[in-house]
């Protein structure tokens, strides 16, 4: 609506009354166009929400589907679940497991002194009415011996005193893993658990034997490591043997990272059996 200078009334008053209309109805229009646009600003965010915001699995009327039981329960019922859902569960205290039976056991009895053995109050001879006891364990480190190995030799000494060439008898030199090596079995199996079941290299075992004053270096071990692989290859073969005469066989690739062959990819597989179950079936897993 244009309004001309000329058209406008001079009475004050009416003036007044006009400017009064003409806001009241420039309010209104702005109260309709703020309805307007907050009308739309819901409707764009309801389209961001469905296009953009996480996504619910629920079926509609789901609830009252899974709520059923509880919506028709009595004032009774609920009073009941109400009263139960109060009460504090009692903490479960951790209950310790017994050391294993087969582990050896050194009996240390902690008793009174003689002098104490007297009752405090008219100063009889007390008597033993039971005890009590407590386990602990203690770890004992692995020690290790020198297997020194002594044989005879035996001549004759009527051949001897005759000028006659004696013949020297001895024990054959027992067999061993290794020919004019210092390992034992036992060693060797200690330096190969060490290796590939626990991941200890051998340059950090060699630190461990020079800590017990043992000199032993890493290329011997390297070298023990290697003709033991040759030594166990017959038995590797045959697990390999049964393991691939199983009906199901998992595998699995790990890459690694060898010396001197920086620019190709080397992988170790593990084979294991399907039923692969500690004391049930067959049980063999093998690294290649």
């Amino acid at each position: 609506m244009k309004l001309d200078a000329h058209s406008l009334p001079d009475d004050p008053v009416q003036l007044k009354r006009m400017l009064l209309e003409l806001q009241q109805l420039m309010d209104e229009k702005l109260a309709e166009k703020d309805a307007q646009i907050h009308e739309l600003l819901q409707v764009y965010n309801a389209k961001l929400a469905k296009e953009y915001a996480k996504k619910s699995e629920k079926m509609p009327g789901a609830g009252d589907v899974f709520n059923e039981a509880e919506d028709i329960l009595d004032e009774h019922d609920k009073a009941l679940l109400a009263t139960s859902a109060s009460v504090k569960k009692e903490k479960a205290k951790p209950k310790r497991r017994p050391l294993p039976a087969q582990l050896p056991r050194v009996e240390v009895v902690v008793d009174l002194d003689e002098g104490d053995k007297k009752c405090d109050c008219c100063q009889s001879p007390l008597h033993k009415m039971g005890e009590s006891s407590s386990e602990a364990l203690e770890f004992v480190p692995a020690h290790i011996k020198v297997i020194k190995t002594i044989r005879p030799k035996y001549t004759c000494r009527h051949c001897e005193r005759e000028g006659i060439e004696s013949v020297v008898k001895t024990a054959l030199m027992p067999a061993t893993a290794i020919p004019k090596s210092i390992a034992t079995p036992s060693l060797l199996s200690q330096i190969i658990m060490c290796k590939y079941q626990f991941g200890l290299p051998l340059y950090r075992q060699e630190t461990v034997f020079a800590d017990i004053g043992i000199e032993l270096s890493r290329q011997t071990m390297s070298s023990w490591m290697l003709r033991c692989a040759e030594l166990l290859s017959p038995l590797y073969q045959r697990l390999k043997e049964v393991l691939l005469s199983q009906a199901v066989i998992h595998g699995d690739e790990t890459p690694l990272n060898v010396i001197n062959a920086d620019k190709a990819t080397s992988y170790m597989w593990l084979y294991c059996c399907g039923d692969d179950k500690p004391g049930k079936g067959t049980n063999i897993v093998q690294f290649h």
